[in-house]
């Protein structure tokens, strides 16, 4: 019998684990889907990802809403050469994803380049059946 429940138990635990492996992986593939499209500057791809209620927060104390934050970088005001992800942790909460990373890029802003490396904060939420970047805070990495 105690072999029974053990086994029962190990099963679905399995399954809990492997759903929130799912959750995870579709939170990963938003945040590869911001980091691409911030590198391209494709306001399409910008505009699918981030929510309308985006508050977008920067390492200098500006906020930015969702169309502040699309139109600079879509007009290359704000250009991103390349952005490597690191240290990456991912907590779904329900419907919320909370992500902190390690966030390293190459930008060329006013044809200037520069170098950041900066913790980031990533709130996803699910909105229609797709993660939607509603908040992020970003801080400098010392």
């Amino acid at each position: 019998m105690k072999k029974l429940y053990a086994i029962i138990c190990f099963v679905l635990l399995s399954g809990i684990i492997q759903a929130q492996s799912k959750k995870e992986k579709t939170i990963q593939a938003a945040v590869n889907q911001l980091v691409s499209a911030m590198i391209s500057g494709d306001r399409n791809a910008l505009e699918q990802v981030t929510s309308e209620h985006l508050s977008y927060g920067h390492s200098s104390g500006q906020v930015e809403g969702k169309n502040e934050f699309v139109e600079k970088i879509a007009s290359g005001k704000s250009d991103f050469v390349s952005i490597d992800i690191t240290e990456q942790t991912i907590d779904v909460i329900r419907s919320t994803a909370i992500v902190r990373h390690l966030f390293t890029g190459v930008t060329s802003d006013n044809g200037k380049l520069g170098n950041v490396k900066l913790k980031i904060l990533l709130i996803f939420q699910k909105e229609g059946g797709l993660w939607k970047l509603i908040a992020r805070q970003a801080v400098k990495k010392e």
